[in-house]
């Protein structure tokens, strides 16, 4: 083997290296991080003749009871979180935080949590703590009876 060919060995190492590190840079790329493919849970249906949340005043566009809603605490319904600030005040938000796209995971202690990076909300969907810098969207809700009802 002359020099001539351990130089094209090498160069042939070199660039496989390289090819591989790409494939690795666009695999990485294409990851969705903090995202599940577990489908959501379906909201509970009420038994026949009963009175549940799906079937009181609020009808099938009910989200919530008010009864579910903790004062100063809030709630995850699907895409929907709704949140009692004052006794009362009803406050619906998208439940994607702002930063990355993620699903907010707890409302716990005052605050909309985000687990993928640490992003907390308040529960009027304003920034408390970043790396979000947006607040929540804010979702129309109202109560009609002991429903809380989007729209």
């Amino acid at each position: 083997m002359t020099n001539d060919d351990l130089v094209l060995d090498r160069r042939r190492v070199v660039i496989a290296g390289a090819g591989a590190a790409a494939a690795m840079a666009a695999l990485t790329a294409c990851t969705t991080y903090g995202k599940t493919d577990a489908p959501a849970a379906e909201p509970p249906r009420a038994a026949a003749g009963s009175t549940g949340p799906n079937v009181s005043a609020g009808g099938p566009n009910a989200i919530a009871t008010t009864a579910e809603v903790p004062v100063g605490g809030g709630v995850i319904k699907g895409d929907v979180v709704v949140t009692q600030p004052n006794a009362g005040s009803f406050v619906g938000l998208s439940s994607t935080c702002t930063h990355a796209g993620c699903k907010v995971a707890t409302v716990s202690g005052g605050t909309i949590n985000c687990a993928c990076h640490g992003s907390k909300f308040g529960l009027d969907g304003s920034v408390v703590n970043g790396p979000a810098t947006q607040p929540l969207a804010p979702k129309s809700v109202h109560v009609e009876g002991d429903s809380i009802v989007l729209g």
